[in-house]
């Protein structure tokens, strides 16, 4: 199922710069083979919903793994049956 959804990282307990961790949460998201769009607070992601969901749980485990104590993640999700959506759209 195609999906369109709006993802915004907090890790938390890691000082008051995040830039590293939040890096790596964007570059998690591109490689996973997403479209993206990279904006001030987040990014937008289209693709097929399990890939968008397993995306994101490869970004806890992988900061957690590097040591971020707690993550609190956003995450909007919009799916249609009339048509498949694109970030274009």
């Amino acid at each position: 199922m195609q999906a369109l959804a709006e993802i915004q990282v907090i890790p938390l307990g890691v000082g008051v710069s995040v830039r590293k961790e939040v890096k790596q949460a964007h570059e998690i998201l591109v490689s996973s083979g997403l479209g993206i769009q990279a904006h001030a607070y987040g990014t937008n992601v289209e693709g097929e919903l399990a890939v968008i969901l397993a995306a994101v749980a490869k970004i806890h485990q992988t900061l957690h793994d590097e040591g971020t104590p707690r993550i609190a993640t956003s995450i909007k999700i919009g799916t249609r049956t009339d048509k498949d959506p694109t970030l274009a759209g």
